[in-house]
């Protein structure tokens, strides 16, 4: 039994779902060790996440946001796990005004709520690169790196359907020349002047329903190609759609993501299955 049987919330953010614990007042302790929250993130035993996310007081921004993945390494920072943090803050009273600032492991984030949508403002996105010399398969355009965040591949395909997700994106997120390993998105045009998007996800090692720092790589790599302008719509596994506003500046790109951050329900932690 977790001590307390303290309280948490299931959020979705467009299928990326977390479980999220208000950590303002009592530290996470124990939630934060790696075997609790694979055991919590478990999908038949546990409560079932793509990760875990807390809470906590911030001496820079309103709070602060911490992201564990779901085998517990850490990840400087997750857009929908971002949306979602803005929503329960506004929810719990965490924040009262409708413009806030949030801070993570990859800086100070802007978001507010209008008519009960969360966008959060990303850092600066400077480390773009185009066109990288990967192996192209069937059915491939091209293979670009942006670090929105935490580093991203995007890979443009013809037919977003038929992408083998892990058997593509498994080998391409441990290449060698990653140094920390990364993210890969596979994007295809939607016919209807957006765009499709899948996600293999580092930390989860395998397809997440939506990735919200990989829409956003993702849109700024269309924009690049000059496939893309200053707002970017892209559908994800889960049918539900990221919003990406970019803006140029002084060499870099700044975007706001905006998307579902959905309270799914409430509860208390029980009895803890072994990892």
């Amino acid at each position: 039994m977790l001590p307390g049987g303290r309280t948490f919330y299931k959020m979705s953010g467009s299928g990326n779902d977390f479980i999220m614990v208000d950590a303002t007042r009592e530290a996470p302790g124990p939630l934060a060790e790696a075997a609790v929250i694979q055991s919590l993130c478990a999908r038949a035993t546990g409560v079932g996440a793509d990760g875990i996310v807390f809470l906590e007081p911030s001496t820079l921004a309103d709070f602060r946001m911490t992201y564990l993945n779901s085998d517990g390494s850490p990840a400087a920072l997750c857009g929908n796990a971002s949306l979602c943090s803005a929503r329960l803050a506004t929810e719990l009273g965490i924040v009262r005004m409708p413009e806030f600032r949030i801070e993570s492991d990859a800086g100070i984030l802007g978001a507010r709520l209008e008519s009960g949508a969360a966008e959060v403002d990303l850092q600066p996105v400077a480390d773009v690169r185009a066109n990288l010399p990967f192996r192209l398969e069937a059915g491939e355009r091209w293979i670009g790196f942006a670090l929105a965040g935490v580093p991203h591949l995007t890979v443009r395909v013809d037919d977003v359907e038929a992408v083998d997700v892990v058997g593509r994106g498994r080998p391409l997120r441990f290449d060698p020349s990653l140094a920390q390993g990364a993210n890969v998105n596979f994007v295809a045009p939607d016919g209807a002047g957006g765009w499709r998007i899948r996600t293999y996800e580092r930390g989860v090692e395998g397809e997440t329903l939506a990735c919200g720092t990989g829409s956003v790589a993702t849109a700024i790599l269309l924009a690049e190609a000059g496939e893309a302008t200053e707002l970017v719509r892209l559908t994800t596994r889960s049918g539900r759609t990221h919003r990406v506003r970019l803006a140029r500046v002084s060499g870099a790109w700044l975007p706001s993501l905006s998307g579902e951050a959905r309270l799914v329900f409430e509860g208390r932690f029980g009895e803890l299955s072994p990892a």
